[in-house]
């Protein structure tokens, strides 16, 4: 009774956070027991069994309108999508438009297609958006973190466009085009605009990668001009770094390429006590949003009861939800969903 009292305070009439503007109509907004919201799980390996079938016990128990409609990563490979997630899998995602996804594993330097990156090739996933917020009574380094990196999600470095050119040498090509770059900077600038922030920093390094990096950046300006209420500002990927670990509230909203995503989303997860305490969302055309535990499969501590339910279900709880009406135009805020599932955990396994 306490745990669906918590939600039906703080979340059943409104789960929303202005973390990712354009979800509004990817979920249905009047969604009742009678019209459940349907949405695709992909449990996932290693600890993601346990952690997704923990997030769907917390849901029944709030008696949240959800119906999950599960994929499982199949035991060969799929040669319509190069990998051992099917495409019955993919289309499912494509028919509910919004999905949850656990932690993937993919083999270190061999093996199959990444999972993740067929997901987003597939899918069309071209933003990954990672809120990183300062909790309130969960102390860090720092008190005042309140960022968000949108990453580039389908192309530069992981394109995974490598061969041999002769014997002990290989090649790996970036690629970076100019339609991508604007898909993602319009998102950037849009989400900065409707979540009232302020700033805009397009991390790069094209003091060294002139041509790929240069095109991202003449790509950056040419949005950020029809946006001259944002400022826009353009930082060295490793004078980034440096900043972000000297004073991070220096950042609002940064925008980036493929690999520099992947490498400051982590960074920033770790200021704020670490990778599962940050929400993350693959946004794609039409729509489509999967939201994603970013850690890992973790399999040595599969089955043992070391993992906590909230790594999962904040990431979903974080997306932009109306479960009933709204009786109410303000959102909640991104800790407020933090909190929230801060208290589910403690509810679930204090029974």
């Amino acid at each position: 009774m306490a745990l669906r009292s918590i939600f039906r305070r703080s979340s059943v009439d409104q789960i929303s956070c202005l973390v990712f503007p354009s979800l509004g109509r990817a979920l249905s907004s009047d969604a009742s027991p009678s019209k459940p919201i349907r949405a695709t799980l992909f449990p996932g390996d290693g600890i993601g069994p346990e952690i997704a079938e923990s997030v769907k016990q917390v849901f029944n128990a709030a008696e949240v309108p959800i119906e999950w409609e599960e994929h499982f990563v199949a035991d060969t490979v799929d040669p319509r999508t190069e990998s051992f997630l099917t495409w019955e899998s993919l289309e499912s995602v494509r028919r509910n438009r919004v999905g949850l996804k656990g932690p993937m594993a993919t083999p270190i330097g061999k093996g199959h297609r990444s999972l993740n990156l067929t997901l987003r090739k597939e899918l069309g996933l071209y933003a990954n958006v990672r809120p990183c917020h300062s909790l309130s009574g969960y102390k860090t380094r720092y008190d005042n973190v309140n960022l968000v990196t949108i990453r580039e999600n389908t192309e530069g470095e992981y394109s995974g466009l490598e061969h041999q050119v002769v014997r002990g040498v290989v090649e790996s090509l970036k690629i970076i085009t100019r339609q991508a770059s604007l898909r993602v900077a319009e998102y950037a600038f849009h989400y900065a605009k409707a979540n009232g922030r302020q700033r805009v920093s397009a991390i790069h390094k094209a003091n060294i990668m002139r041509k790929t990096d240069g095109l991202f950046l003449k790509c950056c300006r040419e949005v950020a001009e029809k946006y001259p209420e944002i400022t826009y500002e353009e930082v060295i990927i490793d004078n980034c770094c440096m900043m972000l670990v000297k004073n991070p509230s220096l950042f609002d909203v940064l925008v980036m390429p493929n690999l520099y995503g992947d490498i400051i989303s982590d960074l920033c997860a770790g200021l704020i006590g670490g990778l599962g305490l940050t929400p993350s969302c693959n946004i794609g055309e039409g729509g489509i949003a999967l939201a994603e535990a970013v850690h890992g499969s973790a399999p040595d501590i599969a089955g043992k009861v070391y993992s906590f339910p909230c790594f999962v279900s904040n990431h979903f709880y974080c997306m932009k939800i109306d479960i009933h009406n709204r009786k109410t135009k303000k959102p909640r805020t991104i800790e407020h969903a933090h909190v929230l599932m801060v208290l589910v955990y403690i509810q679930l396994f204090h029974h």
